[in-house]
């Protein structure tokens, strides 16, 4: 599960990247009508690949705190994913609202409300704080696989 979880999203982060650079050189109406296209489908596909990665960073710490209460085992074991899951949680609501505004601007862009250069700025900043929280995530599944597996080695599973 935890790979399937980086795949989607990692492939999400690469569609963003992809549609904020179709966007940058985006010159004729059919252009940016593929920009838009693909834009608003892989922000629905990051913003909901970084929340089901953080629900099950949540399901597993529960788990582990049940297995830990059940077996009278250390509470390090909690703490542990904690720690894992302290900056995924920390850095995905700024980057998912982040996301979600350069996607909403980018209506601005085409009524002509607002200049193309401040929603690709956004855009920009979203495709780097997604990688950021990529990789934030990418850490905190290792480790919380790291503490399931001690967990289930002292449980015999």
């Amino acid at each position: 599960m935890p790979s399937a979880l980086l795949t989607a999203t990692t492939l999400s982060v690469l569609g963003l990247a992809a549609s904020v650079v179709l966007g940058q050189f985006a010159e004729t109406s059919q252009e940016v009508i593929q920009h838009v296209s693909l834009a608003v489908f892989v922000t629905m596909m990051t913003l909901l690949s970084h929340s089901m990665l953080m629900f099950y960073l949540i399901g597993k710490g529960k788990a582990v705190r049940e297995a830990v209460a059940e077996a009278s085992l250390s509470t390090d074991f909690v703490a542990e994913i904690s720690r894992a899951r302290k900056p995924v949680f920390s850095l995905a609501m700024p980057v998912i609202l982040l996301t979600i505004v350069a996607a909403v601007i980018g209506a601005g862009v085409d009524t002509g409300a607002i200049p193309s250069w401040f929603h690709g700025l956004f855009g920009y900043c979203a495709v780097l704080s997604n990688v950021v929280l990529l990789r934030a995530e990418y850490i905190a599944l290792a480790a919380s696989t790291r503490t399931v597996a001690k967990v289930n080695r002292l449980l015999g599973v």
